[in-house]
């Protein structure tokens, strides 16, 4: 684990203007997966040990933390992140907290996953964040109680050993263990404040869960799925169109700058294994004057197969979900969706089942994460 780079000591006093103006930040390199802590997959904050001044669910909201200078309510400024009180010492003597006072939340992923890389943000939090973070991990099955989950039983993993942290500042760290985790727990060494979490990874489904389900979407984030590369992310990122449900707004799917050329715009994906696909799904929702105008779907199988089209370029509808059942199975590992010329497509879903080859991946690579 390796923090890139390294943010610590009080941001300066909100001066006026643009609260984000002085925002420490970096790009980091795990960005590219997906937040495994992301509300839409449904994650939660299930518990935590004080949230007195902000509540801890504020953690996993999507959007950047909001700063209102004047907005205090009967407990003292009220932050847009979690905020636990100021931790005292024993007595007037050691008025200090000890070295081992600290702070936690408890946080279920949306999908469990391997950990590529966490943002611990403390965005806004200038003079009252945490001295250091540390994060831990475990894999347990089913729909665990925080008290299951705090007991003696549950061993935890560290994903993120105690490090020193910057106020207002987006810390990331990188996480380089291969092993399938359900939960984290935050801490926040002795007390203070964090605005958001991000935690980036490959969603490690279940492969028991999918063989009984059959007949699945083999491209979804939450069955694991991946958007690998794409030609532009201009207005949204592409892993949007394989988020669950359907888009409830225009950004929630994947828009494109407009083009001035003779170009075409694409999403390459991942399947979450080996697959025979039977019926194809694109959505335009929400899509009205920006949609694409026409769309082709290609799989390939293995990582040096030739691209195969099994649905030829077809006219869209804006605002509308567009059904197609092919006229014969198709087989693959990666699929391409490109539109024509540009625009956006809310959602992509690809319904087949796993090979028999692509199961048995599957349950290797499970037993290999330890699940």
């Amino acid at each position: 684990m390796t923090a890139i780079p390294s943010f610590t000591g009080d941001a300066k006093p909100y001066g006026g203007g643009d609260p984000y103006a002085d925002h420490r930040t970096a790009d980091f390199p795990f960005t590219q997966y997906a937040n495994l802590a992301d509300r839409r997959l449904g994650a939660g904050v299930i518990a935590a040990n004080d949230e007195f001044f902000a509540d801890r669910e504020n953690m996993l909201v999507p959007e950047p933390a909001e700063f209102v200078p004047e907005n205090f309510g009967h407990k003292g400024k009220i932050m847009d992140g979690w905020e636990t009180r100021r931790r005292r010492g024993a007595s007037a003597e050691h008025p200090w907290p000890t070295e081992e006072d600290h702070d936690w939340a408890l946080v279920r992923l949306g999908a469990p996953g391997v950990v590529r890389g966490i943002v611990v943000d403390t965005a806004h939090f200038r003079g009252n964040y945490p001295q250091a973070v540390s994060v831990e991990g475990v894999s347990v099955p089913g729909a665990p109680s925080p008290e299951e989950l705090l007991s003696d039983d549950v061993k935890w993993t560290t994903l993120v050993p105690r490090t020193k942290v910057g106020g207002h500042a987006a810390n990331g760290f990188e996480v380089s263990l291969e092993q399938r985790f359900t939960h984290l727990r935050i801490n926040q060494h002795p007390d203070g404040g964090i605005a958001r979490l991000r935690v980036y990874g490959e969603v490690a489904p279940d492969p028991a869960w999918l063989a009984v389900l059959g007949t699945f979407d083999v491209v979804a984030l939450e069955n694991g799925g991946r958007a690998e590369d794409a030609s532009d992310r201009f207005y949204s990122p592409a892993s949007n169109t394989i988020q669950p449900g359907r888009s409830r707004k225009m950004d929630d799917g994947w828009e494109t700058r407009r083009r001035r050329d003779r170009g075409n715009d694409w999403i390459r994906y991942r399947l979450v294994a080996r697959s025979e696909i039977r019926a194809v799904e694109i959505d335009t929702a929400y899509l009205k004057g920006n949609s694409a105008g026409w769309a082709t779907v290609s799989l390939r199988d293995g990582e040096n197969g030739a691209w195969t089209e099994i649905l030829p370029r077809t006219r869209l509808q804006p605002d509308t979900n567009h059904r197609f059942v092919l006229p014969a199975p198709a087989t693959g590992t990666h699929a391409r969706v490109d539109i024509y010329p540009d625009g956006g497509i809310s959602r992509l879903r690809l319904f087949g089942s796993l090979t028999e080859e692509g199961a048995a991946e599957l349950r290797a690579r499970h037993q290999e994460l330890g699940g």
